[in-house]
């Protein structure tokens, strides 16, 4: 069902463009949508370029909201036009936490970072106070929770900086890894010293002594289902030994993972798998969109013996030794810093939560969960403090059976 809403309001001129006149000044309308089909065309045309994490996929969101099993009434489509014609789109999810109503993205930590939908040369060519009217008369359309969060929104877009700044009130907490490079040769020559090479060989050369190497890159309707379920078990093994909860298992996700994976899935799904004597030891799980490839999980081998080897690195290698002369130029792997990302990124995007009371007591929980995300980030820079959660955790879940996987998730 799509509900057209017209807002009475007149962008500023703001600075002179090249750019349609529409982009620059003209009149805001929105549309509310709750089926994903009815947005497709408009979603489809601002994604025709590039898109900044899988999450803007519509594909992607299109098999979430089928496997989680979203229901209607919570699916929000909000679409922002002006003089008629789509600038914007925000594809929201609205569900409890911790039993409170908020309007969020579908997935959750599922993808690096997330974005509205949007024409960004478009948004660069309105002034700030055009911008702030427009995801204000968006937002405005939307009613049955207290907050709108949207978490881990790039500070740069398409080539511009700033274009979400008025889209609430924002706080940075996290990065995100990023290589960019134009060919191997390139990233080799810019990424690698000569005692990186040397020592990229030796743990090559460990590996290939026990036995026969081989790597592979899998796509979409080839046999995906062996690569996923060893790299599922590889997690889940690498959680165990980490004392961390296993999201994957907990809440039921791995059937989505292999429904990308299927032919006519819409998701450009790529495996790189390493062998070892032809068994499975590292997986990458990536997706690609146009020029951009996106790592969503990784795993290798909990084996002692093989590990001295390396095998997630040396699959690794192999991948960035590849698909920069296959076209890809960016490379994103996600936040959160690693020894990969340290290695082999050479961009680091600043991100932000972007917070919307709809409601006074919205705005209280917008003060709240922002303190919470201070503390949050904090406790993660430390070492000790974020071992001490992490046990708390852990005897919580042993207590109260929290660490049982859970039902698929449902919208409430």
């Amino acid at each position: 069902m799509l509900i057209s809403n017209t807002a009475d309001a007149v962008l500023d001129p703001g600075s002179r463009s090249a750019m349609a006149p529409a982009a620059v000044r003209g009149q805001i309308s929105v549309e509310v949508a709750d089926r994903i089909d009815d947005v497709e065309k408009v979603w489809r045309d601002l994604t025709s370029a590039s898109i900044e994490s899988p999450g803007q996929s519509y594909d992607f969101i299109r098999l979430w909201v089928a496997d989680r099993q979203v229901k209607q009434a919570d699916q929000r489509y909000v679409v922002g036009r002006i003089d008629g014609h789509p600038v914007a789109l925000l594809p929201l999810h609205r569900k409890r936490v911790h039993g409170l109503p908020v309007f969020t993205w579908f997935p959750g930590a599922n993808a690096g970072c997330y974005a509205p939908i949007a024409d960004y040369d478009r948004l660069a060519a309105m002034s700030a106070e055009g911008r702030r009217q427009l995801w204000s008369a968006m937002t405005g359309k939307l009613s049955g929770a207290d907050v709108v969060y949207l978490r881990s929104i790039p500070v740069e877009v398409g080539g511009h900086a700033g274009l979400f700044d008025e889209l609430g009130s924002t706080l940075a907490v996290e990065t995100l890894y990023r290589s960019h490079y134009s060919s191997w040769e390139e990233c080799d020559r810019l990424q690698r010293s000569k005692s990186r090479r040397k020592h990229d060989r030796q743990q090559g050369d460990r590996l290939a002594a026990m036995g026969e190497v081989g790597f592979a890159e899998i796509r979409n309707g080839d046999d995906t289902v062996a690569a996923i379920d060893t790299m599922f078990t590889q997690r889940s093994a690498r959680f165990k030994a980490m004392g961390i909860r296993d999201t994957f298992v907990h809440d039921r996700l791995i059937a989505f993972y292999h429904s990308m994976a299927k032919a006519g899935s819409g998701v450009d799904v790529r495996l790189h798998v390493l062998r070892l004597n032809g068994d499975i030891v590292a997986v990458r799980y990536n997706i690609v969109h146009g020029d951009r490839m996106f790592c969503l999980i990784s795993s290798m081998s909990d084996d002692p013996a093989i590990q001295g080897g390396s095998p997630g690195k040396q699959c690794l290698l192999r991948v960035m030794q590849t698909v920069f002369d296959q076209g890809i130029h960016i490379f994103d792997m996600g936040s959160g810093f690693t020894d990969e990302k340290r290695h082999w990124c050479n961009v680091q995007a600043p991100l932000r939560q972007h917070y919307i009371g709809l409601t006074p007591q919205g705005a209280l929980i917008v003060q709240a969960h922002r303190r919470f995300q201070v503390a949050r980030a904090a406790i993660k820079a430390n070492p000790q403090l974020k071992s001490a959660i992490r046990s708390v955790r852990q005897l919580f879940d042993r207590v109260t059976g929290s660490a049982t996987p859970a039902p698929a998730e449902k919208s409430e």
